[in-house]
């Protein structure tokens, strides 16, 4: 008999999710944390640090009211990094308390230290004290969770030269000048913040494009608005070096540009935080960038181990990580579980935040697959001339014959909320004449689904006409 059923590492929140539902299920449980604070990435370092940053700055520099109030207005006139963190800072500490409570009031035994494998079924977990434990379990689920990667060719100094974990918890000013290398969600939520600080924003990126994932008339409008923040993007260009110069930074283009700037931020991707486990003990092995694979029940090559989170890749999202550890626990114990990965919707908080779940209008065109759009503008809405939201907007993609939602893509204020709607809708598989039907609260953004079906369907009808 195993000393623990289950033994998590990592307490991101795919570790955390995997870790209640197992003892949710009556399960003797235990969760091994080699940092100080609990919470992984996310709450650390990542999604939680960084999403507060961008409410802190919109609040603080009065952006969203300025089309109300006038381009000069400020609700104050300098932002600090001392403001900024203060309240980064408050909502940190309070996301610890209720992971570390949450965990506890499962009767979890956490276990402070770094684990790595001393065979499939046990683990020795190094202490902060100095002192080793060794734990036993029946079934293991790795959520290590990721690092910033590292070109061997960029020297990071953790003052001009930065990473995504520096940038949140190292920079010591607000830079006038900053070079982001690296036009990925990371990369572009970070420019978009500074840019709204005021500093002078340069974005550079070996693709022809940002965000190619995401429908390109959303990625257009995205990059309109932050082109009137005064980012300068370059696009199809290579960074072969980047050095330190005085109290800045130099940044070398391979097309012999050179791109000066006071901070340099590298987002070249994560890698999976794998390298202390010694996953060959267990049978196990990762790829060139620290991925382990797994099969669809979050199964690695050794049965009873399971992969969950930003270590298994793709999507590396919080609200992704945080169903695949659940799904792991449930599948562990023999629990069934339906999972909704087709309809996982992305969220991006840049200044302006964008989401969607569903297909692109790329995605549908490459398959073959008619369409009709639908779009409603938060300019036509009451909600939005309150709010001084002239820009965001609700594009609906609709199957012509079935009249069903085929992708959801949004653009403005509460972007990441008010796809919800949609994703609900598409998963009960409703049309859009459900949408048509509806009655929306007044004012509401969620009223720009009413709109955009009534657009869509005037199209169809068109089409049945002509």
């Amino acid at each position: 008999m195993h000393e623990f059923e289950l033994v998590v590492v990592g307490s991101g929140p795919a570790g955390q999710k995997a870790a209640v539902q197992a003892a949710k299920l009556g399960r003797r449980v235990a969760l091994v944390e080699r940092h100080v604070a609990l919470g992984g990435a996310c709450v650390n370092t990542g999604t939680i640090p960084s999403k507060t940053i961008r409410e802190a700055i919109l609040y603080l520099t009065g952006l969203n009211q300025r089309a109300i109030y006038g381009q000069s207005y400020r609700l104050k006139e300098s932002v600090s990094i001392a403001d900024i963190a203060l309240r980064t800072r408050h909502v940190v500490e309070r996301e610890r308390e209720i992971i570390r409570d949450q965990l506890l009031r499962n009767h979890i035994t956490i276990l402070d230290g770094c684990a790595r494998f001393v065979n499939e079924h046990e683990l020795a977990v190094d202490g902060r004290d100095g002192a080793e434990r060794h734990v036993e379990a029946a079934a293991i689920v790795i959520a290590t969770g990721s690092v910033p990667a590292h070109p061997p060719e960029i020297e990071f100094n953790k003052t001009t030269i930065l990473d995504s974990d520096d940038i949140v918890l190292r920079l010591a000013q607000l830079p006038s000048t900053i070079v982001v290398v690296g036009a990925g969600v990371i990369g572009i939520e970070f420019a978009s913040m500074f840019a709204a600080l005021g500093s002078k924003v340069t974005v550079v990126d070996g693709r022809s494009t940002m965000l190619d994932f995401c429908d390109p008339e959303i990625v257009e409008a995205l990059r309109y608005h932050l082109r009137e923040l005064n980012v300068m993007f370059r696009f199809g260009e290579r960074v072969v070096r980047v050095e330190e110069r005085g109290h800045g930074t130099l940044t070398s283009l391979e097309s012999g540009k050179l791109l000066p700037a006071d901070v340099v931020f590298y987002s070249a991707g994560r890698v999976g935080a794998v390298a202390d486990l010694d996953l060959a003990h267990a049978g196990l092995d990762a790829d060139a960038r620290g991925r382990i694979a797994v099969d669809a029940r979050f199964r690695t090559t050794v049965p009873h181990i399971y992969a969950v989170g930003d270590v298994v890749g793709f999507p590396s999202l919080a609200s992704a990580s945080a169903e695949q550890g659940r799904l792991a626990a449930c599948d562990i114990f023999g629990i069934e579980t339906t999972g909704a990965e087709a309809l996982l919707p992305i969220g991006i908080y840049s200044i302006p935040e964008i989401s969607f779940v569903g297909k692109t209008e790329t995605d549908l065109t490459d398959a073959m697959i008619p369409y009709e759009v639908g779009v409603s503008h938060y300019r036509e809405l009451a909600r939005g001339q309150i709010l001084g939201e002239s820009h965001g907007l609700v594009k609906l993609l609709v199957s012509p014959d079935e009249r069903k939602l085929l992708g959801v893509h949004a653009l403005g204020a509460g972007a990441t909320e008010v796809v919800h709607i949609g994703q609900a809708v598409m998963g009960l598989g409703g049309t859009i004449d459900y949408l048509v039907d509806a009655v929306f609260n007044y004012p509401t953004f969620a009223e720009a689904y009413k709109v955009a079906a009534l657009d869509a369907l005037n199209k169809l009808r068109a089409i049945s006409a002509a």
